[in-house]
């Protein structure tokens, strides 16, 4: 499979397509005596979220507006994530809702991408079944959007793009409309090499495909120049990056590079694996104060045996060694982790050595799943799939199990004052601020009337030190006593 850099002509092809788009939407515009609208739904993960900025920088630039009202858009954008089952139920149950609005909009466009968009029973289900979108590309057409687009709106037939070809464009490439005003997403790298057995993305992303270090880091410069306080550094598996380049550089040359800009108060990352994680980028999360104090590492089973069939290339202890050197050298930092249960062939053996790493680890959080089997992985052909019942069993008893320790660490929080990185106004209460500390611990608090009697738009990215009263079993709760960056 090809690995192809996006080149100052692509960009060129790009910049002309947006311009005849431009030109289009501003003719619509006028006939419909308001602004042609754009809206992007994002299903996954924080690369999709990055991925659905820079389609929304490309509209933008298009001319169309952002949609805020009741009214469907006039370009609909679904950008999906195949990695569990419920994010495809979801697409189909919402595409059947934007048929209407078609019908009552003949010229909306609709448009799919994302990584189900590699799993050829997801294209052929959208091209037999819904013949009422019109787009259709994969993550690595993303930079190809105004071209496509373009190119849907001259034939006003079904256009689907989905090739095997992996593409990177350096994100200085896209005019990036980043949604939160504290957090600038980062993608370091693109794909995934590792092909474990359950998991779709190899084949939805493509091959691993590393940024150029001074790509990287002039962008790390503009957003500390513009502001921001956090940046997440991406990738679907960050600890890989460099494999490949000839610059010489890995993760964790640029980990400590943001960490060295100290405008930044939060520099954090995500996807580690074991596998690659080496204790040098434990260090400089334990060197420098605005490195997050955060580590998340995929066990997914504890049984040395279910992970080799997954094609985990780690033991049980080797993941616990990592562990223990994470909370040795990083006291009061947070270990979370990802983890499947059901997976087939798990014995109540291997089942009950999956608690036991709980228990080893004491894991701040985890993000738990149920194993559901995905089309085009080795796995969903396996025989000796696990009876749903057995799975949900098991599942219950791992949260049981997890949740008293996620508890146990927001109650060791409290009593204390740490500082938190505000993201503004809770959606669901009144009155209550939500951020996060340097642990990644999430806290809900309230703020003193006599401090600020806002509404919490203009608090996002603010840092704020907060006392700690209450542990509930996902987050903590406290209240404001003072603002530390003036």
């Amino acid at each position: 499979m090809a690995i192809i850099r996006v080149t100052e002509e692509d960009k060129s092809i790009q910049a002309e397509a947006t311009g005849r788009l431009r030109d289009h939407f501003a003719a619509k515009s006028a006939e419909l005596g308001r602004p042609c609208t754009f809206d992007v739904i994002t299903y996954g993960c924080q690369l999709n979220e990055s991925d659905s900025e820079k389609l929304s920088g490309m509209m933008l630039d298009m001319g169309l507006i952002a949609n805020s009202g009741n009214r469907a858009p006039d370009v609909l954008v679904l950008n999906t994530c195949s990695v569990r089952e419920n994010a495809e139920d979801r697409l189909f149950g919402n595409l059947g809702i934007y048929k209407t609005d078609k019908k009552n909009n003949r010229d909306m466009i609709i448009a799919v991408c994302g990584c189900m968009m590699k799993v050829p029973e997801n294209v052929d289900r959208i091209r037999n079944s819904y013949p009422y979108v019109d787009l259709v590309f994969d993550p690595q057409q993303l930079h190809n959007f105004p071209f496509l687009l373009s190119k849907t709106l001259d034939s006003r037939r079904q256009n689907i793009s989905v090739g095997d070809t992996d593409y990177i464009a350096e994100d200085n490439f896209y005019n990036i409309d980043r949604k939160r005003k504290f957090r600038a997403l980062v993608p370091i790298m693109y794909g995934c090499n590792n092909f474990c057995t359950y998991c779709i993305v190899p084949y939805a992303r493509g091959r691993e495909r590393s940024r150029s270090f001074d790509e990287i880091m002039a962008e790390l410069k503009t957003l500390a120049d513009q502001g921001y306080k956090e940046v997440m550094l991406l990738g679907q598996n960050v600890n890989s990056y460099g494999k490949g380049n000839d610059d010489g550089k890995y993760f964790a040359d640029i980990f400590e590079e943001a960490c060295r800009i100290s405008s930044f108060s939060r520099v954090r990352f995500m996807s580690s694996h074991p596998k690659d994680l080496n204790r040098r980028v434990i260090d400089i999360m334990a060197e420098y104060p605005n490195a997050e104090k955060h580590l998340h590492l995929a066990l997914q089973s504890g049984s040395d045996a279910v992970l080799r069939r997954m094609n985990r290339p780690y033991t049980s202890r080797e993941f616990f060694d990592i562990a223990d050197l994470f909370r040795s050298r990083v006291p009061g930092g947070s270990l979370t982790t990802d983890i499947i249960v059901g997976f087939p062939g798990e014995t109540e053996e291997d089942f009950v050595k999956t608690l036991e790493a709980v228990d080893h680890c004491k894991f701040d959080s985890a993000f738990t799943f149920q194993y559901s089997k995905r089309p085009g992985t080795p796995a969903a052909s396996y025989e000796d799939q696990v009876p749903k019942d057995v799975v949900s069993g098991r599942f219950a008893r791992l949260l049981e199990l997890q949740n008293d320790y996620a508890y146990k660490s927001n109650l060791a929080k409290v009593g204390s004052e740490e500082e938190v990185l505000i993201e503004g106004a809770s959606k669901q209460q009144p009155g209550i601020f939500t951020g996060r500390t340097i642990s990644n611990h999430l806290v809900n608090f309230t703020i003193p009337g006599s401090m600020y009697n806002g509404n919490g738009d203009d608090l996002e990215g603010r840092l704020g030190m907060v006392r700690l009263e209450t542990a509930r079993p996902y987050s903590v709760d406290g209240s404001l006593m003072r603002f530390t960056d003036g």
